[in-house]
């Protein structure tokens, strides 16, 4: 079975425009969803050593990363999974551990230095760790819309992976 590559532009079979342009978004999701909502969370859902996932490293069995819900108004929205590429001991490693419940977006767009690579789309279905991993928040919904992009202040790089949840079609544009 031959399984969906990133893609670097939508094309046939993308979502709805609303969704298109939550995938498409140039700028830090968290800031997006934080004016679309009253309230607007961060759940911590793993942190440390994780399996990377769909071509992230596959020379190395585990990768320092974290996975969390952004949550507005008490409704998932997007299932971030965001691990280091880069194995050296630097200011992301670090960084990444300290986090905790707070958005790694308000430090990729707003710490000078950091400089993000082109934006991946991809439609997940439960063939995909990716899709497995935000199941729980999924709603049944058969395929998820994800996007990537890899984030790198100096040496170091951090990929970073968003899934679309069900719940993001409630949020404004």
């Amino acid at each position: 079975m031959i399984r969906q590559q990133w893609q670097y532009k939508l094309l046939q079979g993308t979502p709805d425009a609303a969704l298109a342009s939550w995938l498409t978004e140039p700028d830090s999701l968290t800031a997006r969803c934080q004016r679309n909502c009253r309230q607007f969370r961060v759940r911590l859902l793993r942190s440390g050593l994780l399996l990377p996932v769909d071509g992230e490293d596959a020379r190395r069995r585990l990768v320092r990363g974290r996975e969390v819900l952004l949550e507005c108004d008490g409704v998932p929205v997007i299932f971030a999974h965001s691990v280091l590429l880069t194995a050296t001991n630097g200011r992301l490693k670090r960084w990444l551990a300290g986090l905790g419940s707070r958005s790694l977006g308000s430090l990729l767009f707003n710490y000078p230095g950091f400089a993000r690579g082109q934006l991946g789309f991809r439609k997940l279905d439960a063939r995909d760790k990716l899709y497995q991993r935000a199941r729980p928040w999924a709603d049944g919904a058969p395929e998820l819309w994800a996007r990537r992009s890899v984030h790198r202040l100096g040496k170091q790089s951090l990929c970073v992976t968003e899934v679309f949840l069900p719940g993001i079609g409630g949020l404004g544009q």
